[in-house]
């Protein structure tokens, strides 16, 4: 045998068949590179191509977590950042809100509760007996539109909140023609308002609510539709149409209305007017007079003015007959017109 020139150790030796020749397989041509501790391998395999994120879509994904967590929206923002654009920043403004929650925005709980305490409930004294309507306070020291056969002829008018505080109130001005007046209280301030609308947009079909004091029960609610526009409606104008028009109220006496050529409740006298109003099916009782008509947007619209009743008190003795849904409300566009000449009290 012949020695190996390769170090005893680094590689097996093959046995020798006897012949001196080495053993098959012979050992490689080459030395293989040394197995050093914390060498690498060689050859040195290339290392793996390292996986990068787009930066778009990496983007995307983080805006689309963000967005998912704060809720609507989402859509909208990641259309813009994928179209290359950028997202606006979130306004800070103070929304415009209403004074009917939005909880309960378009009900008749949520109008009633947000419009009541401006309606009241006037008592009004006379030589002729006590009547009993209602009002819609328009400022917070104590301005409030009622209709002027509810305090025609009055001696003493007193004024009901709906939180049950009385005030006592004067005469400002008064509108026979329109069937209109004002008062103001004495002594007051920081009273709940109405907003007033606007009658002109009023369809035939709208909701309305309407509040007021019916036989003197105080803040009731009901609602209807608005059944027609532009209803020529008579009433009488002054307290002279023997005593009539102060007697309305009380369910005791009549209430003077005339529709169609027709007279109902009593005789409104020779002292009478005519004005264009709005018709409603919610129902209407003696009282309601000088009440609100509102629409769902917690708006004033009309001033709730006088009902029709088939049945003649006047024949029978008896008290009144209530509502046969046909109401009528003087619209509030006439009621704006008409106010300075209320406040000058040109009109009384």
């Amino acid at each position: 045998m012949t020695d190996s020139h390769r170090p005893s150790g680094e590689y097996p030796m093959y046995p020798s068949y006897g012949n001196g020749e080495a053993a098959y397989p012979p050992p490689p041509a080459y030395e293989p590179a040394q197995q050093n501790a914390g060498a690498p391998d060689w050859p040195a395999p290339e290392p793996a191509p390292e996986r990068r994120v787009k930066r778009p879509f990496a983007l995307l994904a983080a805006v689309a977590i963000a967005a998912a967590a704060v809720g609507g929206g989402t859509a909208t923002l990641l259309g813009e950042l994928a179209d290359g654009g950028t997202a606006g920043s979130a306004s800070g403004g103070v929304v415009s809100g209403t004074t009917v929650s939005q909880s309960s925005a378009g009900t008749v709980s949520g109008v009633a509760a947000a419009v009541a305490p401006a309606i009241v409930e006037i008592s009004a004294k006379s030589s002729a007996g006590d009547a009993t309507g209602s009002g819609v306070v328009i400022t917070s020291d104590g301005e409030i539109v009622t209709n002027n056969h509810v305090i025609s002829g009055a001696s003493q008018i007193e004024v009901a909140l709906s939180t049950g505080r009385t005030y006592t109130a004067d005469v400002v001005g008064t509108d026979p023609d329109k069937d209109l007046a004002l008062i103001k209280l004495q002594d007051a301030s920081g009273l709940k308002t109405a907003s007033l609308g606007d009658s002109s947009a009023v369809e035939v079909g709208d909701q309305v609510v309407a509040i007021g004091s019916p036989e003197g029960l105080t803040g009731t609610v009901t609602s209807g539709i608005v059944s027609a526009l532009d209803r020529d409606v008579t009433v009488a104008k002054d307290d002279d149409s023997s005593g009539q028009g102060q007697q309305q109220q009380q369910g005791s006496g009549n209430w003077p209305f005339e529709f169609g050529g027709q007279q109902f409740n009593g005789d409104t006298g020779t002292s009478k007017t005519t004005y264009k109003a709005l018709q409603t099916d919610a129902s209407l009782n003696p009282g309601n007079s000088g009440g609100a008509l509102i629409n769902m947007n917690g708006e004033i619209i009309g001033i709730n003015s006088a009902m029709y009743s088939p049945s003649s008190s006047s024949a029978s003795g008896s008290s009144a007959a209530g509502s046969v849904g046909l109401g009528f409300a003087i619209p509030v566009d006439t009621v704006k017109a008409d106010l300075d000449t209320l406040r000058a009290g040109d009109g009384s």
